[in-house]
């Protein structure tokens, strides 16, 4: 079973509408500086979305394959999370 991330939801909204404003932004030629601010603001709330469900997994995903004693999934789920720490740019 797959954990909940319902509570990431409102922040993915919130971030829909920052870029919808950053677009209105670009449309409207907005100062430089002023759509860089916005876009440093979106990739920060992209990243706390992003903490949120790797603290989700490691607590749920990770920690039920701790509790089941299943070795193998637990290396599986580490190998999985580092792979994708690796890709980070």
């Amino acid at each position: 079973m797959h954990p909940n991330h319902e509570s990431q939801l409102n922040r993915l909204n919130r971030i829909e509408g920052q870029v919808k404003g950053i677009k209105k932004m670009i449309t409207d030629q907005r100062y430089c500086v002023d759509i860089l601010t916005q876009l440093k603001a979106v990739k920060a709330a992209i990243h706390k979305v992003e903490q949120g469900i790797l603290k989700t997994h490691i607590q749920g995903c990770l920690k039920n394959a701790v509790s089941a004693g299943d070795s193998l999934s637990v290396q599986e789920k580490i190998d999985e999370v580092m792979a994708l720490l690796e890709k980070r740019i």
